[in-house]
């Protein structure tokens, strides 16, 4: 039988006040969400790789949850990503999409659109191309040719610091 230790960790009070909401929602502790996230978190940084790109159910589920408030109320990317970065993900370009990622790490976790926040509806929502993406097409298809490329490159060139 495992022998439990107590830990004591300092974190932000926004991700402190969503995992306790997260935790209230799945009648859980703030304990027992941690202890899964990091079982979740160390099983896949040791799992042989996949020959799928798909990730895990059993990542994403809990991803889903523990996201789900962020994109949901974000207004814009930079929102988005400093909202991502407090608990610890960063989003970025993946082909004509985008993959979630750890920060500051960067391993690559799931595709956005497996967390149910495919890319061309979140560049509808927030009219705006993600900062940097490669596949300026995109940007036409979905906003128009009208976007000018320069006043998207001046706009959304840097992402602002959380």
């Amino acid at each position: 039988m495992n022998e439990l230790r107590d830990v004591t960790i300092r974190l932000p009070e926004p991700l402190i006040a969503s995992a306790l909401r997260l935790a209230e929602q799945r009648r859980s502790t703030l304990g027992k969400i941690i202890h899964d996230i990091l079982s979740l978190e160390i099983e896949s940084s040791t799992r042989v790789a996949k020959t799928s790109n798909r990730a895990d159910e059993q990542l994403l589920a809990p991803l889903r949850v523990l996201l789900a408030s962020d994109f949901a109320l974000a207004k814009n990317w930079q929102c988005l990503n400093r909202r991502l970065r407090i608990k610890g993900y960063d989003l970025r370009e993946a082909g004509g999409g985008l993959a979630l990622h750890s920060h500051p790490g960067g391993r690559r976790l799931c595709k956005a659109s497996e967390l149910g926040h495919a890319y061309i509806p979140l560049m509808r929502r927030f009219q705006a191309p993600f900062p940097g993406h490669s596949h300026r097409y995109l940007v036409d298809k979905v906003l128009g040719p009208a976007w000018p490329p320069e006043e998207m490159d001046q706009q959304f060139s840097v992402i602002e610091p959380f």
